[in-house]
């Protein structure tokens, strides 16, 4: 039945199915479409009806990459009784109290177990905790089709690996994990993502191990960038530019480049409490995952009140003072503000009572104020107490020193959060981190 299904699927007299079409599955189901017959679901008619209209809601991808490719957007469950393999690509955020949300999972869960079939393959790509697939998605998957794991379908797990914004490193370039229930299905699966992904497939031994595979590339990341961010702390205490220590350091061919910054976006600053949060439940504390979050989920309110510091000592009252922060995404070029920690550094200026103008001009407004509770200010007006540039946008890179001039009071501090103007600036009061 698998290698049939396989092959059934690059006849095209098999379908697939992505459900979830964010920034993950929509790039996931155009990528297949050009090869196979697609099926994009997604439970929001509004987007689905943008994509019929070769628009991406999440303004990544260009109207000619939906050309040339077999697929039907559609909201209506009834377009799926006829797919055979369903890709699953739904986010997986955390709650206020850092607890994993997996409700848009089970929701995706629900729908595809109202349709599946005997034969039928679903492979998960959202990230989870190890034992996840198995445990939680697995018994709603029988519960709701009356039918037998791996007796009568197949599940599987190939985490997402899609960097926003990134157009070098692709679905089609970067190397896809794969996993399967079984030998037949975990074979199956990787040669349906062999037919997209150019780099090549690992075929991982267990769901689980493919599970725990992504969750610690993000959980990794994250414990460096909160090390080099206690070290940027320390750093400005002893009154030296954490940069020069990092450029003096990298000179060294083992060292590993990372940066200070704030950690936010849907990944990296969501993923590793999914990982402590399983750990708790098996009676252990990740201690050190659970303390880098710590760091990089402060560095937002510590960022604001060096800036706050830097107002006062230029001998402005904070309640006085205008601040001009700039970004509200994630990070650099993207409309992404899932878990911006942006928000961070205006609620803390706030609470010191300063004024506060937030610009972006990839972010939407509307978003931003929904999500935040914070407007985005139309233009730029200064003269501003401070500068806080948050987010690298291109459009800010090739800001000059004679622009900040301008828009900063003769006292006035830019504080550079990405550190991208430290040898562009000379003769204004300048601050990183």
């Amino acid at each position: 039945m698998s290698s049939s299904l396989y092959d059934r699927l690059v006849a095209r007299e098999a379908k697939l199915a992505v459900i979830g079409l964010g920034y993950v599955g929509l790039p996931i189901a155009l990528a297949f479409a050009r090869k196979l017959k697609v099926v994009g679901f997604d439970i929001n008619q509004k987007r689905v009806d943008m994509m019929r209209r070769n628009e991406d809601p999440s303004n990544e991808l260009a109207a000619s990459e939906f050309e040339g490719c077999d697929i039907h957007f559609t909201a209506d469950l009834e377009d799926l009784r006829d797919v055979e393999f369903f890709i699953v690509a739904v986010p997986t955020p955390i709650d206020d109290q850092n607890i994993p949300d997996l409700g848009p999972l089970l929701g995706a869960t629900r729908t595809v177990g109202q349709v599946l079939k005997k034969g039928d393959h679903v492979v998960y790509e959202s990230t989870v905790y190890p034992g996840c697939t198995e445990e939680d998605c697995v018994p709603l998957l029988e519960r709701l089709s009356n039918l037998k794991f791996v007796e009568d379908f197949k599940v599987g797990y190939s985490p997402e690996r899609i960097n926003p914004g990134d157009k070098e490193h692709t679905l089609e370039s970067i190397v896809k994990v794969s996993s399967g229930c079984d030998p037949e299905s975990a074979e199956t699966i990787a040669k349906v993502y062999e037919l997209v992904v150019k780099a090549g497939v690992h075929r991982a031994t267990s769901i689980k191990v493919a599970e725990a595979a992504k969750i610690i590339e993000n959980t990794q990341r994250d414990v460096n960038i909160a090390l080099i961010n206690e070290l940027s702390i320390i750093f400005n205490r002893m009154g030296i530019n954490t940069y020069d220590v990092l450029e003096a350091a990298g000179t060294k061919w083992n060292f590993l480049k990372f940066q200070p910054g704030l950690v936010g976006g849907h990944c990296i600053g969501v993923d590793p409490y999914y990982l402590v949060y399983k750990a708790k439940e098996l009676g252990y504390h990740a201690q050190i995952i659970d303390a880098r979050r710590f760091v990089n989920d402060s560095m937002g309110a510590y960022a604001a009140k060096q800036t706050v510091k830097k107002v006062i000592a230029a001998g402005t009252n904070p309640t006085d003072a205008r601040i001009l922060v700039m970004g509200a995404t994630f990070k650099e070029n993207v409309t992404d503000i899932r878990n911006s920690k942006v928000s961070d550094v205006v609620k803390e200026l706030q609470s010191f009572s300063c004024t506060v103008d937030v610009t972006d001009p990839h972010a939407d407004a509307a978003e931003v104020e929904h999500e935040y509770g914070y407007k985005l200010a139309p233009e730029m007006k200064g003269p501003y107490d401070a500068i806080i540039v948050a987010v690298n946008h291109t459009e800010y890179a090739n800001k000059d020193e004679a622009w900040f001039k301008s828009m900063l009071k003769p006292k006035g501090v830019l504080v550079d959060l990405k550190g991208v103007f430290r040898k562009k600036v000379k003769n204004i009061t300048y601050w990183s981190l």
